[in-house]
């Protein structure tokens, strides 16, 4: 149980760092739209202006795509026993261990890779509904479902 723990403290961790990140970003990028207001450079300034408008609305879309990844995070219930692969299940496989909520990477526990994976994932996708003892094939090799939890 130890190992999901850090999987799923990993997907918290993710969440809350890119969202620190891009609500800085957005305010720099806000603070620069107020510098270039005050400009005026003719279309030069125009042109700044515009570029500033398209960084602002590119965050706000990563933005937007990081708070539904935390949505996702607080409906994740960490201490539940899965016997499917599902949201929240930890997958021990004969390679590496899939922890099923968002895709965050992989974090390392006891020399293990655990991989972090969203159930939209092509690998996430071959997981949900499976039970320990079942096999999957991903990318021409044979996968073992050992345990889930």
């Amino acid at each position: 149980m130890e190992i999901k723990k850090v999987a799923y403290q990993h997907c918290l961790d993710f969440v809350s760092g890119r969202l620190s990140r891009l609500k800085k970003q957005i305010q720099e990028v806000q603070e620069s739209l107020t510098s270039e207001t005050k400009s005026t450079a003719g279309d030069k300034h125009e042109t700044g202006r515009a570029m500033v408008q398209l960084e602002r609305e590119k965050l706000g879309t990563q933005l937007a795509e990081t708070e539904k990844m935390q949505l996702v995070m607080n409906r994740v219930k960490p201490g539940s026993q899965n016997r499917l692969a599902g949201m929240g299940a930890l997958i021990e496989t004969n390679g590496p261990y899939y922890y099923i909520a968002i895709s965050s990477g992989e974090v390392k526990f006891e020399n293990n890779a655990i991989y972090c994976i969203s159930p939209a994932t092509p690998i996430g996708k071959l997981l949900l509904g499976k039970s320990a003892g079942e096999i999957i094939s991903f990318n021409g090799k044979d996968f073992s479902l050992l345990s889930i939890s």
